[in-house]
């Protein structure tokens, strides 16, 4: 592990959890990168450790807020009155200084506040305007999410703030985005890649979990589901913190190989499974980056994968270098951490086989996401008895994962005979918000248990 730190970054740290040895023939090399990131946002600084502000403070940042106020918000009026109560929950938790926009979105995008093109700068007047704005917001309209989308990338990119500052979207719907096409929101949101980071949410039961965590996922942010209008104002005051907690926008994920190494997939596997692999774009010779987004104190893991020349036993080589780097004005980028992957040859079988167990826990996490998809689309489609299996196999991964939470999700859609065998059986009934919750959720992973 090595780090490399400056004055205006928080500290990146990159550790490489991997089984380096390789049978005769081997040529498939797994490795699990934790990237640790700390001396800035939401837990204090370390001691001795560099920060881009004050700790807790992040001041040079902007926020897009997008609200459905589509006619189905009104069904039941609790929705539109939660949105409301939500968005002013959020603007409460802006720190001052930071720049803000409230958008209202139907089938057009409508500036709520300030308007004019622009952001307002947080303080108590702009909250108190910004809230009282919210209270003239009415349900009426259609659902063409891409134009809002379209809208918060104009005023954040308006924003009186350093380039590299964070600029972030919160996004509220209730419904599908029936007013545009799919290839609309698909080019929105292609457009919008990069530019800012997205958390998106949906309230009540009537919206397209697809749309929604497709959204998060090209915008790297989160999703979720908020069956109950009642919990939106904490969820929204949540999200906002989260925002203000990060500190640095833009990190890349930059993967080096030496030639004839090919690189086989990367993804990040906690918190969230989320594939990174088409997402590369080249940064000189033999190596890429793959973004992700904004950080704060936080820790992510990444499974890289990828695939060496054979080599005969004894000899070893660097199989890939593992970066951390923001792009500099100047359009170089700074490195912030790196870590080695290794590939060793042996003739050894007890070393050539063992499994890491990072690598081995983070496989099962990301086939039990898959799996959850697979079943909820099998039950869908009617086919009881591969949704049957499916969902067996995703209670099985859960429980020896030690993934309680999603096993808690799994147990409202299937009766769990014997979890440790995968031996379940379909509910007769499920309550959609139950099943919506289970597939919104479903990437989300637990970290190795300690032995």
């Amino acid at each position: 592990m090595a780090n490399f730190s400056k004055s205006n970054v928080p500290q990146f740290s990159v550790d490489v959890y991997q089984n380096e040895y390789l049978p005769d023939g081997g040529r498939e090399v797994n490795a699990i990168a934790t990237v640790t990131s700390t001396g800035g946002g939401t837990i204090g600084a370390a001691v001795g450790a560099p920060h881009l502000y004050s700790a807790g403070q992040n001041p040079d940042a902007a926020v897009a807020i997008m609200v459905d106020c589509s006619g189905s918000m009104d069904y039941p009026p609790t929705k539109m009155r939660g949105a409301r109560d939500a968005t002013a929950a959020a603007i409460d938790a802006l720190r001052d200084g930071v720049h803000f926009a409230v958008i209202g979105g139907t089938h057009v995008a409508k500036e709520v506040y300030p308007g004019g093109g622009r952001l307002a700068v947080a303080g108590p007047q702009t909250r108190e305007l910004a809230k009282q704005a919210l209270r003239r917001l009415s349900a009426g309209g259609g659902t063409a999410i891409g134009t809002w989308l379209r809208l918060a990338d104009r005023l954040l990119a308006s924003a009186d703030v350093a380039a590299s500052s964070v600029r972030h979207g919160i996004l509220l719907t209730d419904g599908r985005n029936e007013h545009e096409s799919p290839d609309d929101l698909r080019a929105a949101l292609d457009a919008c890649a990069g530019r800012f980071t997205c958390d998106a949410r949906g309230v009540g039961t009537d919206w397209e979990v697809k749309e929604v965590t497709g959204i998060a996922s090209a915008l790297l942010g989160t999703a979720d589901i908020v069956a109950d209008p009642a919990g939106l104002a904490a969820d929204f005051t949540e999200m906002m913190e989260t925002a203000m907690g990060k500190e640095v926008a833009d990190v890349s994920l930059r993967l080096w190989t030496p030639m004839g190494v090919e690189i086989k997939f990367v993804k990040q596997v906690a918190p969230t499974v989320e594939e990174l692999t088409d997402r590369r774009t080249e940064a000189g010779p033999r190596a890429g980056d793959y973004p992700t987004g904004s950080w704060g104190d936080e820790s992510r893991d990444y499974h890289i994968c990828v695939q060496v020349p054979s080599a005969e036993l004894g000899q070893e080589m660097l199989a890939a270098r593992v970066s951390l780097v923001v792009p500099q004005g100047d359009g170089s980028a700074q490195t912030l951490s790196q870590g080695l992957v290794r590939a060793v040859w042996t003739d050894d079988m007890a070393a050539s086989t063992s499994i890491n167990p990072q690598v081995a826990h983070y496989t099962g996490q990301a086939e039990l996401a898959q799996v959850i998809q697979q079943g909820l689309d099998a039950r869908k489609s009617g086919d009881v008895d591969g949704a049957t299996a499916k969902l067996g196999r995703a209670v099985q991964l859960a429980s020896a994962s030690g993934n309680a939470d999603t096993a808690k999700l799994l147990s409202k859609v299937v009766d769990v005979v014997d979890a440790a065998a995968g031996t379940v059986r379909l509910k007769a009934k499920v309550a959609e918000a139950d099943e919506m919750t289970l597939e919104t959720r479903s990437t989300k992973t637990v970290r190795v248990k300690k032995q």
